[in-house]
């Protein structure tokens, strides 16, 4: 399952929906707003989404992987709207029964939500003019 989500993401409670007695593995992913940007120092972000859209291709980001890999079970979730310093902006959580497919399956699923999905990010500066940045253009 794949959701965009206005409300605080709860990785504890995502992870519960990961058991499985077949699962040998899980691998999370957790993505965090953190205080600098190419440099920058960063106040706080933004985030916008074309929610439909953005779930519709998450979910067959979720369906690519697990044709590549072997998994039991994947969820992630991504946020919208304001959130501060040390906030989770994004989650991934993969179940499998060995650790390759949960690591692969993680990498896989959160490097392509960050290149394909429309999502947005209004980065707000200590210094100078908030920006707005396509969650996949390339920062560090």
């Amino acid at each position: 399952m794949f959701t965009i989500s206005s409300e605080p993401i709860d990785g504890a409670a995502l992870l519960r929906e990961l058991g499985d007695r077949r699962a040998g593995a899980c691998v999370t992913f957790e993505g965090w707003v953190r205080s600098t940007s190419s440099g920058r120092p960063v106040l706080a972000l933004d985030y916008e989404a074309y929610a439909p859209l953005a779930e519709k291709e998450g979910l067959r980001i979720l369906a690519e992987a697990r044709a590549r890999y072997p998994f039991i079970a994947a969820r992630a979730v991504h946020r919208t709207g304001a959130l501060k310093l040390g906030d989770l902006a994004v989650w991934v959580g993969v179940a499998a029964e060995h650790r390759a497919g949960a690591f692969d399956a993680c990498r896989y699923i959160i490097d392509e939500a960050k290149a394909r999905l429309p999502i947005w990010k209004r980065e707000h500066y200590e210094e100078g003019p908030a920006e707005w940045i396509n969650a996949a253009t390339p920062k560090n």
